[in-house]
């Protein structure tokens, strides 16, 4: 558990009441009844009086109260407040968590956490618990319909993406994502879909980085709304910010274990309603050809059209069909009656099932503590040869070096493995969509079991949609069961992020915090198309590795400046490093061996990869000051300075700053209004900066393939701009918060805008 130390300032009345009165010495310790552990901060008064005094990081105190004194008050934030009577020279209490003043904690900004009272903008806590209730594999998922002003739209594919906006778009760069950050480490939220397949084309969904966080290990998702929320986070966070606190070791030693099964069908009332009066074709006709060599033409329906509006069903009438021309059919070679399908494409889906299990061990003692956490889940599709793999293993610790000095670690690392996702929009040059062709382009006659049947009986790209009576070639569309087993995708993902941390503690109002945190991805993502589809066969792979350091030293200030007036504070800067390379490469010209799938084995050599080094460097300094008066009323100030190497010198320094009021009026109703168990108003006004895309300010030309021996280079189609100025978001706000009936019922309301 993270240690904070609580100053309170003894107050002026306190200390004359000890000049003049005979004293006694109190001592003992505060533990948390929970684990035993000593707790710091802690608040103990003398019942009645305004003297006090705060216990030290082992939860121990001591401290002088008059003979007159026969009670001391021990309270803590998150804690229940517990009164105990003064007998002995020694008291010793344990206090019990309070699930309702838990949740008045919350994590801001730089990991610094903060009362309820003191926030003069929006942020709402989630717990963890809320985020795993329905044993999502994916954490972001766990966020839907939980926090007003947050949009989380969901993918239908398999480990597919989450877009995820807080209060809408706001940048024209086109990334509208939150900034994720995990312990202190900011994480990459990357999407790399194609753009082809981003803008609505063929391709695959290959799922957000965020998803890569174990959701068993979360303890708390803060969602900083406004800009006076995140400015302190500098450029990446005028989309808001989602503060992911994880789960810590306690003392002692303890195992916990989470698991879960999850099993779902296609919804088929929102499936598609097949019409089942008229069969294959584009008019009502048939075909004729004279198919059994009798010398009389015979009947055969439309095979190389793609739709449903040909003849009219007819069980009375035989006709030769797609099944009579594919061996593996029990209707080879054999008219059948013209009548729909008993077996429509709605039979293709399989039932789809989440095995999410994990395991975590934790303890420790008053040296430290530690977490070692495993998460394992397979995730299979509801389309055939579908199934994503993700295992995480994550570790958590930190050593007290000395009294004033502690050390702390975090990593995470996890493999996602995934085989065969789902093709998306139209069908492209290495995926398809089944749904496009179940849904736009299909034969009511045809039946999904014959499809099976045929494929498997020599594993055959066995169509429906076939070029003519004496030929097995598709048309327009495959075996759907042939291309699940044969064009299919495979993508991998190693992640590994963490942070090394220093805190000292200077005084009892002043701590250092030094922390280098690291995100790192590797992605490999292949393609294919078997030899026998539709289009021209082959396979392409894209690689990419993403790094981002960060490296941070901050000072954080705590202390009583008078009775009534509180201050916090901290001063800081910040230096991150990004680097992003990516290859793609494909065959040329289809492949010399069938399902033999390298760049090795293109027909035609290869045209030249498309290759991306991408690098960025932001140094930042950073400043925050909140006073309090008489924890009613808070003023909140920030202030930063980022420098970016993506903009032109004379523009690549930009400052913002933040103001933020808040008044807490329920502390004036307790007496008069006991209904009114919790009200604030508050206010803001902010500005965040934001640079440019990477390599966004000169002009170079572009390297197409050579001509033979000849190089080429070519003009780009996008001009830059050697002027550039930093992209800046102006936000102002006001809401009120309100809880009633013993916070049984609760409202907040909020008015923004944001230029």
């Amino acid at each position: 558990m993270r240690q904070f130390t609580l100053l309170v300032i003894l107050l002026m009345t306190g200390l004359f009441h000890q000049a003049f009165a005979q004293n006694r010495s109190i001592s003992g310790r505060v533990t948390d009844r929970s684990n035993n552990q000593g707790l710091p901060g802690v608040t103990v008064l003398v019942k009645g009086t305004t003297l006090g005094a705060a216990t030290n990081n082992d939860g121990t105190f001591a401290l002088s109260v008059p003979t007159t004194a026969t009670t001391l008050v021990f309270s803590f934030v998150g804690y229940t407040t517990i009164e105990e009577p003064i007998g002995s020279g020694t008291i010793n209490v344990s206090l019990a968590s309070d699930a309702k003043q838990l949740n008045e904690v919350v994590v801001t900004s730089l990991n610094v956490e903060r009362t309820r009272n003191s926030l003069p903008y929006s942020a709402t806590v989630v717990e963890g618990q809320q985020v795993t209730i329905a044993r999502n594999p994916n954490a972001i998922n766990g966020l839907s319909g939980k926090v007003a002003g947050v949009q989380v739209r969901q993918s239908n594919t398999l480990g597919g993406s989450t877009n995820l906006l807080i209060r809408g778009t706001k940048s024209i760069t086109g990334n509208n994502q939150p900034l994720f950050v995990v312990d202190g480490v900011p994480i990459s939220n990357a999407n790399t879909n194609s753009s082809t397949q981003q803008t609505g084309g063929g391709g695959y969904d290959y799922g957000n980085a965020a998803a890569d966080i174990n959701p068993d290990d979360i303890a708390t998702m803060t969602i900083l709304k406004g800009a006076a929320a995140t400015a302190l986070y500098g450029e990446r966070a005028g989309n808001g910010v989602i503060l992911i606190t994880t789960k810590k070791g306690r003392q002692g030693l303890g195992v916990t274990i989470n698991a879960g099964i999850t099993a779902g069908r296609i919804d088929k009332s929102t499936f598609i309603k097949y019409q089942k009066e008229y069969g294959a074709g584009y008019g009502p006709y048939f075909e004729q050809e004279d198919i059994d060599g009798d010398g009389i033409k015979d009947n055969y329906n439309q095979l190389s059209a793609d739709a449903s509006v040909g003849p009219r069903f007819d069980p009375n009438l035989q006709v030769y069909q797609w099944n009579a021309f594919q061996p593996g059919s029990n209707h080879f070679g054999q008219k059948t009656a013209w009548v729909a399908a008993d077996n429509d494409p709605s039979t293709f889906f399989k039932t789809a099932l989440t095995l999410n299990n994990s395991v975590t061990i934790d303890g420790g003692n008053d040296k430290g503590t530690f977490k070692l956490g495993y998460n394992s889940v397979i995730d299979k599709g509801v389309l055939p040869n579908s199934q994503v793999n993700k295992n995480v293993i994550n570790f958590a610790g930190s050593l007290n070096l000395t009294p004033r000095l502690v050390a702390s670690a975090t990593v995470n690392f996890s493999v996602v493995n995934g085989k065969g996702r789902y093709g998306t929009g139209y069908s492209g040059s290495y995926s398809e969509n089944q749904m496009t062709n179940f849904r736009q382009w299909w034969q009511t006659n045809v039946d999904m079991k014959e499809l099976q049947q045929a494929y498997e009986y020599q594993g055959l790209n066995a169509s429906w949609n076939l070029t003519g009576p004496g030929s097995s070639t598709a048309q327009y569309w495959n075996n759907p069961y042939w291309s699940r087993a044969k064009s299919f995708e495979t993508d991998a993902r190693y992640r590994t992020f963490g942070n090394v941390a220093l805190t000292y503690k200077a005084t009892d109002w002043f701590n250092v915090l030094g922390r280098v945190t690291l995100d790192s991805n590797d992605d490999l993502q292949e393609e294919r198309l078997a030899y026998g589809a539709v289009g021209v066969p082959g396979y392409n792979r894209f690689n990419r590795t993403y790094r981002e350091a960060n490296f941070d030293l901050i000072g954080n200030f705590k202390a009583r400046i008078t009775e009534k007036i509180s201050f916090t504070g901290l001063v800081g800067a910040n230096m991150r490093r990004q680097s992003t390379k990516s290859i793609y490469a494909a065959t040329n010209g289809g492949l010399v061996i069938p399902e033999f799938y390298a760049l090795s084995n293109s027909v035609s050599p290869i045209l030249a990869p498309t290759e991306t080094d991408v690098r960025q460097a932001v140094d930042g300094v950073f400043a925050n000051a909140t006073f309090g008066f008489r924890d009613m009323v808070f003023l909140d100030l920030t202030a930063r300075r980022d420098q970016s190497s993506t903009l032109p010198k004379a523009n690549n320094a930009y400052f913002y700053p933040s103001a933020a009021l808040g008044f807490v009026f329920s502390e004036l109703t307790k007496e008069t209004a006991p209904w009114l168990s919790y009200g604030k108003v508050r206010g803001n006004y902010a500005e965040v900066g934001n640079s440019a895309s990477p390599y966004s300010i000169s002009d170079v030309y572009d390297k197409p393939t050579a001509f033979g021996s000849v190089a080429l280079f070519s003009v780009p189609n996008v001009k830059n701009n050697p002027n550039l100025k930093p992209e800046r978001t102006k936000s102002a706000e006001i809401g009120i918060e309100t809880a009633l009936l013993n916070s049984r019922l609760g409202l907040e309301a909020n008015v923004y805008q944001s230029n």
